[in-house]
């Protein structure tokens, strides 16, 4: 243990890198009845390569939790998972998810089933590079649910994510795609990119999920950060 109780692995552990695993504990008080359910994450100290949990993840995390209910056997898809703090508390929680981050990245899919391992779970873990139509994008289950923190994080990457959420939205039509995302810029805008591609957005306010605070999940995080909440999913006919 660290000074801050989290757990550090060993070197074969760690497998020449880092690692940190970081637990971030979620709670509901029903009555006098407390519900608590920890999710336990590998983050990657490198300065060649991080992974880590990024502020909108939690928010994303505490979304799922308090909607765990409707998760249950419910088949879900995290993108660009990373850390796959939010799928994973998803599986916990009884979703049938699928963990999934860029066919280009090995790194970040050993993360996503690093994550796995650690919590005793044993999910898939599939490659899909956003922009791309590839036979793990077209062997997907049909999925109620597509969870995603961040992917808008880079304005010239908001085109092929979109491009594979609407792809993803159109075989499943009666999904929903919960992401969460940090305002970084003014100028930075999907909605173009919505109407572009048939889709509509709903934005949550934290407060009505309990996210509306600086420190989530017995973390840190998401600190001071202005993090939005939105659920996109496909126009229906005649909506404009």
């Amino acid at each position: 243990m660290d000074a801050t109780g989290q757990r550090i692995m060993s070197t074969n552990e760690a497998e020449d890198t880092n690692i940190v695993i970081k637990q971030f504990t979620f709670e509901e008080k029903s009555g006098d009845v407390l519900q608590t359910l920890t999710v336990s994450v590998p983050e990657v100290l490198d300065p060649q390569y991080g992974m880590y949990v990024w502020p909108c993840a939690v928010v994303l995390a505490q979304y799922v939790w308090t909607h765990r209910e409707e998760l249950q056997g419910k088949t879900v898809l995290e993108i660009g998972a990373g850390v796959s703090l939010p799928g994973v508390l998803a599986a916990r929680c009884g979703a049938q998810v699928v963990l999934s981050d860029s066919a280009e990245l090995p790194r970040c899919l050993e993360n996503c089933s690093r994550t796995c391992q650690v919590n005793q779970l044993f999910l898939p873990v599939v490659g899909i590079t956003w922009g791309q139509v590839t036979p793990d994008l077209l062997l997907l289950p049909d999925l109620h649910f597509i969870l995603g923190s961040d992917v808008f994080y880079e304005p010239e990457d908001f085109e092929n994510a979109m491009f594979t959420i609407t792809f993803l939205l159109r075989r499943s039509p009666q999904a929903q795609f919960w992401t969460t995302y940090q305002e970084r810029s003014a100028d930075w805008s999907i909605e173009s990119l919505l109407h572009k591609w048939g889709l509509k957005c709903i934005d949550i306010p934290l407060e009505s999920f309990h996210a509306n605070r600086e420190h989530l999940a017995g973390s840190s995080l998401p600190g001071s950060h202005t993090i939005q909440m939105m659920i996109i999913s496909l126009k229906e006919a005649g909506e404009g």
